[in-house]
């Protein structure tokens, strides 16, 4: 298990650590057409700017969003809580300051429930207390893939339908997620990966009877541009 059940703040990576990997995910899926679309699956960043979005289009919606001063709020529901469920109803804003409200009134995510609320300030998450009979809050099954680099990498290299038979595909993954949460992305990272993708999809015949696409100047422009928001 990644995360407890319920989740507690400290299961949680720093917010700037959380939003790199989030982010990572992000770029390297990036993709031309989807950026067309109102309604997305996958990860992806807010037309602001401050808003990291994650929707597995089926039981899982979240967001991350980022405030002045090193701050930061997650919210969002997967199917595993039982917070939506719970009587008496749990108040997830107790005990959070104003600025977290506005939040949630500025992000609220498309067409669904907030069943799961954690801020980060003064360097350590928070959440309102939870009833002792609350069995699951969604953090684990939502958000746990986030939690450790190994767990990220595991979920990057999944979206590609890379295998431990793809030789170099978690060493290309690991080094991408490295490069997120240390800052230091450049235009020649994102490109040696986005080759690195090409080549493994191509050798292991992945994307077949599609013959795999190399990434082109503009979306590699755009995957380093996302990554590098922070």
């Amino acid at each position: 298990m990644k995360i407890r059940r319920p989740g507690r703040p400290e299961d949680l990576p720093e917010a700037a650590v959380l939003w790199a990997r989030w982010s990572a995910l992000a770029a390297a899926t990036w993709n031309a057409e989807e950026e067309k679309e109102r309604f997305r699956y996958g990860y992806w960043l807010g037309d602001d700017g401050c808003h990291l979005r994650y929707d597995d289009g089926a039981c899982s919606r979240w967001a991350l969003s980022r405030v002045d001063g090193g701050r930061a709020v997650l919210f969002g529901q997967d199917d595993s809580g039982r917070v939506g469920r719970y009587e008496p109803p749990v108040d997830l804003l107790a005990g959070a300051p104003g600025w977290v409200r506005h939040e949630l009134r500025r992000g609220l995510l498309e067409a669904a429930r907030i069943e799961c609320v954690y801020w980060f300030e003064d360097g350590s998450w928070h959440r309102a207390p939870y009833p002792d009979g609350l069995a699951d809050d969604g953090l684990d099954c939502g958000i746990g893939h986030l939690t450790s680099r190994e767990h990220a990498v595991e979920a990057l290299c999944a979206l590609f339908e890379f295998d431990g038979d793809c030789d170099g595909a978690v060493e290309a993954c690991e080094a991408f997620i490295e490069h997120a949460e240390r800052g230091t992305v450049t235009d020649g990272v994102v490109r040696s990966f986005a080759d690195e993708v090409f080549r493994i999809q191509t050798a292991y015949e992945l994307l077949w009877p599609e013959v795999p696409i190399a990434r082109s100047e503009p979306d590699l422009a755009a995957m380093a541009a996302l990554v590098r928001a922070r």
